[in-house]
């Protein structure tokens, strides 16, 4: 491995990076690799415990893995940088099932899925790094390419799937639904998930956009979402989080207006270094009054502060994130013919909402799971043309991913939390430091958050 990374580090500097980086086609592929995983004989040692106490630090191991066979259609890369999402978190708590179905149900599916099905699962859906190898039939790509993965594995042989690819009954989310995920030294991916590095940015800062940014642009912006468009009210929960951070860049870069819901003076903050005027705390309401029942007053409070902020004004589009604790305040406050569009629901997932206010009022709730490539590709190109920047606040070390997927389970975090995985220190990777400089500030105003 250490052969591997002096000929990525060897880049660092020189005048023809992609040179230097074309001899890790020549360099042997290691018969194993440190990743981040989940044991499958310890799927059950948080039954009992709340959702709250179940600690990430305790279920992620970094261990040594066999390194898989690359098959056709596939990449084998370098992991340079990669990130913690929450669907990290879910598979470190086994929760809401244990990821280790998700492994079984997908060996099943032929000779090459098969290894995927293993006692332990490699996690993380986000990567940037190097391309190593690649396997038959693959022209896109060759070895020494710098690329970041999005996380859509599609098998691309239902006719479901050619419209969109997300309606694949095949697609899976990789490095949950799959093995051999970017929190580690290798990845595996179809070469249909890679995408060019942004040459502005560290590998750490082109890791974090992957997932979230690619499911923000299809939430909001595609015409598989909300189909936002100019003057468009926009209200985003959790808008300086690792989601609602970039619907916030988008909303202000397509001409909508964003309303940000968050719960702290610091978030506030940082929605307003993005751009965003308009604010709310929502750590003044109670939308439950108990475990069972929904305060109504509340939305309507919070619907009433919505309209004193925009002049009267409700949300064209409301995006959707938490779930449980907040969807029926969603579909309350949205404007008559609005649009709910709602994925991951993080507080829960069992929605409750008052139908009335729905069907009555002409409102439609659109489900949104990530990105097609196309999405993932136009997400990414927005980045790597400076437009939209990544919200990387903090890096660990693989050998401390526990601690930052406990950071992002606990909500301590902002933004993305990124992690090195091969990059030996953080800053390496930049090959466009004039374009870096232009927008320097926007790239690191989440640093240390």
């Amino acid at each position: 491995m250490q052969h591997i990374l002096d000929a990525i580090m060897q880049a660092e500097g020189a005048t023809d990076p992609a040179a230097e980086l074309r001899a890790v086609a020549d360099l042997p592929v290691p018969a194993s690799y440190r990743g981040v995983v989940v044991r499958s004989d310890e799927a059950e040692m948080f039954d009992g415990l709340a959702t709250r106490d179940k600690d990430p630090r305790k279920s992620l191991h970094v261990q040594e893995v066999p390194t898989p066979e690359v098959g056709p259609g596939e990449a084998l890369i370098a992991v340079m940088g990669s990130a913690v999402n929450y669907n990290t978190v879910w598979t470190s708590i086994f929760e809401p099932v244990s990821t280790f179905g998700f492994l079984r149900r997908y060996g099943r599916l032929n000779s090459l899925s098969r290894r995927h099905d293993l006692p332990y699962h490699v996690v993380g859906s986000d990567a940037a790094g190097v391309v190593l190898k690649v396997g038959p039939g693959v022209s896109k790509w060759k070895p020494g390419d710098e690329v970041v993965a999005h996380c859509l594995s599609v098998e691309l042989e239902d006719a479901a799937g050619h419209d969109d690819t997300m309606l694949d009954p095949q697609q899976r989310i990789w490095g949950f639904e799959t093995n051999y995920g970017g929190l580690a030294e290798l990845a595996l991916v179809k070469a249909n998930q890679l995408m060019p590095k942004p040459a502005h940015l560290t590998w750490e800062e082109a890791a974090c956009p992957g997932l979230v940014n690619s499911t923000a642009y299809r939430q909001l912006v595609s015409h598989h979402g909300a189909q936002m468009k100019q003057g468009d009210i926009v209200l985003i929960w959790g808008a300086s989080g690792g989601l609602g951070s970039y619907a916030v860049q988008f909303a202000l870069n397509g001409g909508a207006t964003p309303v940000c819901v968050v719960s702290s003076p610091q978030k506030a903050d940082l929605c307003r270094a993005m751009g965003a005027e308009l604010v709310i705390d929502r750590s003044s309401y109670r939308f439950w009054k108990d475990e069972e029942t929904q305060d109504p007053a509340e939305w309507r409070r919070f619907g009433a502060e919505i309209r004193s902020l925009t002049g009267g004004e409700d949300p064209d589009i409301v995006f959707e994130h938490p779930g449980r604790e907040t969807f029926g305040a969603s579909v309350f406050v949205a404007k008559r013919g609005g649009t709910i569009v709602t994925c991951a629901s993080t507080s829960g997932f069992m929605h409750q909402y008052d139908n009335r206010y729905l069907w009555m009022n002409l409102k439609r709730i659109v489900g949104s799971h990530f990105a097609n490539y196309r999405e993932a590709w136009e997400a990414n190109r927005l980045i790597a043309r400076g437009r939209i920047h990544p919200t990387l606040s903090r890096s660990y070390p693989l050998e401390q991913t526990g601690q930052a997927a406990h950071d992002v389970h606990r909500n301590t975090h902002q933004g993305k939390v990124g992690v090195l995985c091969l990059a030996p220190e953080a800053g390496l990777g930049v090959r466009d430091p004039q374009l870096r400089a232009r927008h320097e500030q926007a790239i690191n105003r989440f640093r240390d958050q």
